[in-house]
């Protein structure tokens, strides 16, 4: 009887320890983004074509006119529903397909067409130049990068 209760300890234990691992991973999967974006901003303007209004983060699809007169695709994300309509008034209709819109962030090291609003970002309409959306760190220099 007693190897029973042990056998059942140690699989529950064991079961504890693998979940511990699992949660772990997701949690630091999600915030790894340190290295991904470049330090400095850019502009770009473009031409919305959709809001998902999702979690953990929302993202807005739009479409930018390179040099040469293609459109490319781009994406841009922000932080979630319900910090965006907490901190800015933002409903799933605040930007609708057809809004041009300027947007200052960080792009994505790999160079595809990717920002990172979060942190240093602005979106404007382009139309009317009504600020949508400000991070309180806007305007802010380049963080010092330290050697290590």
């Amino acid at each position: 009887m007693k190897m029973k209760k042990m056998t059942k300890r140690l699989l529950a234990w064991f079961g504890v320890a693998i979940g511990a691992l699992v949660l772990s991973g997701t949690v630091l999967a999600h915030h790894g983004d340190a290295g991904r974006y470049i330090e400095d901003v850019v502009t770009v303007q473009g031409t919305v074509l959709e809001l998902q209004f999702i979690n953990p983060h929302s993202i807005i699809v739009f479409d930018v006119t390179d040099p040469s007169g293609k459109n490319v695709r781009w994406q841009a994300e922000l932080g979630g529903p319900q910090q965006l309509q907490k901190q800015f008034g933002w409903t799933m209709t605040t930007l609708k397909p057809g809004d041009k819109i300027t947007l200052i962030g960080r792009r994505v090291k790999s160079g595809a067409p990717y920002l990172n609003l979060t942190e240093r970002a602005n979106l404007v309409l382009t139309d009317t130049g009504k600020e949508l959306f400000r991070t309180a760190n806007f305007g802010q220099p380049t963080p010092i990068q330290t050697q290590q």
